[in-house]
């Protein structure tokens, strides 16, 4: 497979954020990448499809989106919208614009964590949204750039409170976790990452951290919110997922190359979680891919 569109922003060294507004009736922007963090809202957008890395959904009538993942592919696709006026604002910024520094400073902390999980690509509950809603709107025609400034600091704070905010990609699609866990949680992760395609027995798993099979399905439950089968499976979904985008590979070797035994169960549960078939998934990708 060839690389999938590198968006280069305009935003220039002495540019905190790159602010455009747009009405639009179409989505036609080819799925792409960049390095710079990136807020995207829209409005009366019901039915536009959301592609953020293996994650495809289609969005309400208020979307508010942030990625910040290097190389975590993302569009948002005509759907099934047949709005006329589709408002959408979007918010680029470097990832320098709050340095580590900064962002290590305890009033920093929730915007910080919430950075960390946008690795994924972060979207924002119908509650946040509104929370913010009138910033976004007023962020566009502001004069004043350092007002600008610090109503989008203030965006940014709104956000990191919404408790009903979640991350899309899978993390083995976007190779990289979201959040930081006890040591025995990092270890089980480390293993499976690495181990995905073995047979994985609860048994050996709880061996390998010290725990009884039982305990160790309740301690993961309580620290993931997954059963660990489900957390496995996703592993594998997400690597069959990066495989069908990056590579010719056909569908059956990726199934068995990504821990699956049996095509028809790989095909039905990458339907069931992902809303496409495997096939689908892999043309929707190359469809929407402008090759450089």
């Amino acid at each position: 497979m060839s690389k999938v569109l590198r968006e280069v922003p305009p935003i220039t060294d002495k540019d905190c954020f790159y602010i455009v507004e747009r009405h639009k009736s179409e989505f036609l922007y080819p799925i792409h990448s960049h390095k710079e963090y990136e807020i995207n809202f829209i409005e009366n957008g019901k039915g536009v499809q959301r592609v953020v890395g293996d994650s495809i959904e289609e969005i309400g009538d208020y979307e508010l989106t942030l990625v910040t993942g290097d190389g975590l592919e993302h569009a948002w696709k005509q759907g099934n919208c047949t709005a006329p006026d589709v408002r959408e604002i979007t918010i680029q910024f470097s990832d320098s614009l709050l340095d580590s520094r900064l962002l290590g400073r305890n009033q920093f902390a929730s915007i910080r964590k919430m950075f960390e999980r946008a690795r994924l690509g972060v979207t924002f509950s119908l509650q946040g949204i509104m929370k913010v809603y009138n910033l976004v709107d007023a962020i566009p025609s502001m004069n004043e750039r350092f007002e600008q400034f610090l109503t989008m600091l203030k965006m940014l704070y709104e956000l990191s409170q919404d408790e009903g905010a979640r991350t899309l990609a899978s993390s083995s699609f976007a190779k990289g976790e979201d959040d930081h866990e006890s040591r025995r949680i990092s270890k089980l992760k480390d293993y499976i990452s690495i181990h995905y395609a073995e047979d994985l027995r609860l048994e050996d798993l709880a061996a390998l951290v010290g725990m009884a099979p039982a305990a160790l399905s309740r301690f993961f439950k309580q620290h993931t919110t997954k059963t660990l089968v489900d957390y496995i499976i996703d592993i594998r979904l997400g690597n069959a997922a990066r495989m069908l985008v990056d590579t010719t590979t056909s569908i059956s070797e990726i199934c068995y190359a990504c821990g699956f035994n049996n095509l028809s169960n790989f095909n039905r549960t990458f339907k069931t979680r992902r809303g496409y078939t495997p096939r689908d998934f892999r043309a929707l990708f190359t469809k929407n891919r402008v090759y450089v």
